[in-house]
């Protein structure tokens, strides 16, 4: 295996949602939040974006954009699953050998993170990649929303190997914290694998998806960026997004989308 020589950004999308239901059709300054989280994706320019939606009316707005999506079933249980089978429909001859998963609620995400996600797919080992960003708000060290990351990575790398994912302070000793982005990049093997593997003791225990694919002894790296996207949970985080969005929408590069 080398660096992937085809990749595509895949979009998972559902309705359902117990703090904000109706996610994906939220308003974020006159377009619903998938149709942003599309717009980064094409920003990134890595390859092909398409939207896995588990609802019709998810596909019609992000088609109505002049973008592609993708009906899946609706009673998927991870947005890995449901990738998987949109990547099954759209590319039965297997021509995409990478595939970015970039959540539905990340419209603030940057095109440059995106892309970062590719860089550790340069070494053959990986299987998985994903992003980090270094903790500078202390309150998110004790937070147990904020999943931090245990990277190996060394001073001056952008690049390392997880260890482990907890929503507790890990690891202990001096050195920065990492904060876990939710985006991941597979090789398209390691998806096939990964989505038939059985849920994980650590999984269920952390409630975290990724560390299945630690405990099976797939091997994730990180990349370090330096920002982390706002991700849209709540009505409040809605708000934020909003004001996060607004000035993008008047901007040049806005206007030639």
């Amino acid at each position: 295996m080398s660096a992937p020589s085809s990749p595509i950004v895949v979009i998972p999308a559902r309705m359902h949602s117990a703090r904000l239901p109706g996610k994906p059709l939220a308003d974020i300054c006159g377009e619903p939040m998938i149709v942003h989280a599309w717009r980064r994706g094409v920003e990134a320019d890595v390859g092909p974006v398409v939207v896995a939606c588990a609802e019709a009316e998810v596909a019609e707005v992000i088609e109505g954009a002049g973008g592609k999506a993708v009906l899946t079933r609706p009673d998927h249980a991870s947005g890995s699953d449901r990738v998987h089978e949109a990547l099954e429909k759209i590319d039965p001859e297997r021509r995409h050998d990478a595939i970015v998963n970039v959540q539905g609620d990340l419209p603030t995400i940057e095109r440059e993170a995106v892309r970062a996600s590719l860089t550790p797919l340069e070494d053959a080992a990986v299987d998985i990649t994903t992003l980090v960003s270094i903790i500078q708000d202390p309150g998110e060290r004790t937070d147990p929303s904020v999943v931090k990351a245990v990277v190996s990575l060394a001073s001056g790398s952008t690049v390392g190997r997880a260890l482990y994912f907890s929503r507790e302070i890990v690891p202990g000793g001096d050195g920065p914290l990492y904060h876990h982005i939710g985006l991941y990049t597979y090789r398209r093997a390691a998806l096939d694998r990964f989505v038939a593997l059985p849920r994980g003791v650590l999984e269920a225990r952390e409630r975290l998806e990724q560390l299945r694919a630690l405990e099976q002894g797939m091997r994730i790296d990180a990349a370090l960026v330096d920002t982390v996207p706002l991700g849209v949970d709540t009505p409040a985080d809605l708000i934020k997004a909003r004001q996060i969005l607004a000035p993008r929408r008047s901007s040049p590069r806005d206007g030639t989308r």
